[in-house]
């Protein structure tokens, strides 16, 4: 992409964050022209099955990051950027007003045990043991595979525990870096962290991490990997036998208070690039897109703002917005999405 390209792109999606994003979900803050007097700002919608999480704002300072923000707000890096288009990762002005993304629509299918989207590098865990309306869900920033590996899509399941576990590296880490030993045990080196989920896929883990940097994005060999804090609340919900889905979905949808949303997340090649760089190519809508959205409209498909659905597939975000029923219009200075319910 050329320099002049790459600065048009970023400006439309600046251009697009105030008029698409912003304004596309029920339930705003609206600051009524005066500026925020907080540095972190909440909001909490209706209740809903199809989705966990709430949105999340705060202004920078000078020292800011998004790399060293991600892991102090308990989000993933590579959604953090994602959320905040056009905004510099390194050097975000003084005052912006980042959305901390942790407002998710629930992935499809079965809602058990874990279940990873590698598309949206979340975690989700349904707790059947607590009650409630709605099913008690948690949801997690993963770290994934990196360039050249992967992890299996499909069904297995918890097979072990440990806590304090060892890490034995396999061939390929060790042609990277000659220098480890056969067995890492517990302790600062060990990248597997303080606590560990064996799957059904041997050498394939959930496990916590020694370097959080590397959590929400590309950073692993197959495993996924937690934040320590998110491992260590996990760890004591989970036993053996604990269901595991692993899917990719970068395309999900569900209903908040009778309207439908929409969350887009950038596709792998897009997701790679604002790892590696801060910024993604634009890229067309995805293929189904709209026969997705029509098959979840139903009989309301005949209220979707399509011309929405397709701003927020070519630009995928990762933030639920409301697709349904007439556009909401703008206040002076801008309204701000909220979603959200349950746990985290």
């Amino acid at each position: 992409m050329t320099g002049r390209r790459s600065r048009s792109v970023r400006s439309a999606l600046v251009a697009l964050a105030a008029v698409l994003v912003l304004p596309s979900c029920a339930g705003f803050i609206n600051l009524g022209g005066k500026p925020a007097r907080t540095r972190y700002l909440l909001e909490a919608p209706p209740p809903s099955a199809d989705l966990v999480g709430k949105l999340r704002f705060r202004e920078t300072v000078p020292e800011d990051t998004l790399i060293d923000l991600a892991p102090e707000l308990g989000v993933g890096y590579v959604e953090l950027v994602a959320a905040n288009p056009g905004i510099d990762p390194w050097l975000p002005p003084k005052g912006t007003r980042l959305v901390i993304p942790e407002a998710r629509l629930l992935p499809s299918g079965p809602r058990e045990g874990i279940v990873v989207n590698l598309a949206d590098l979340r975690l989700y865990y349904f707790d059947r043991a607590a009650g409630g309306e709605f099913p008690a869900v948690r949801s997690y920033p993963i770290g994934v595979a990196k360039d050249g590996y992967a992890t299996p899509l499909g069904d297995t399941t918890v097979k072990s525990k440990k806590e304090k576990p060892t890490w034995v590296p396999p061939e390929s880490a060790r042609r990277d870096d000659p220098t480890l030993g056969a067995r890492v045990p517990p302790g600062p080196d060990n990248p597997l962290g303080e606590y560990a989920l064996y799957l059904g896929w041997p050498s394939y883990l959930i496990h916590g991490t020694n370097d959080p940097r590397g959590v929400g994005r590309h950073s692993s060999r197959g495993c996924i990997r937690l934040y320590p804090d998110d491992i260590a609340e996990l760890y004591p919900l989970i036993e053996p036998g604990t269901k595991v889905r692993v899917v990719n979905e970068p395309v999900k949808l569900g209903w908040i208070d009778g309207e439908l949303y929409l969350e887009v997340n950038p596709n792998a090649e897009q997701s790679l690039e604002l790892d590696e760089t801060g910024k993604y190519p634009a890229s067309p809508p995805p293929a189904t897109l709209r026969e997705q959205v029509k098959r979840a409209a139903g009989k309301r498909a005949n209220e979707v703002d399509w011309a929405r659905v397709d701003l927020i597939g070519v630009h995928r975000y990762g933030i639920p917005s409301r697709v349904t029923s007439k556009p909401i219009g703008r206040s002076p200075i801008g309204r701000v999405p909220a979603a959200s319910v349950s746990q985290r």
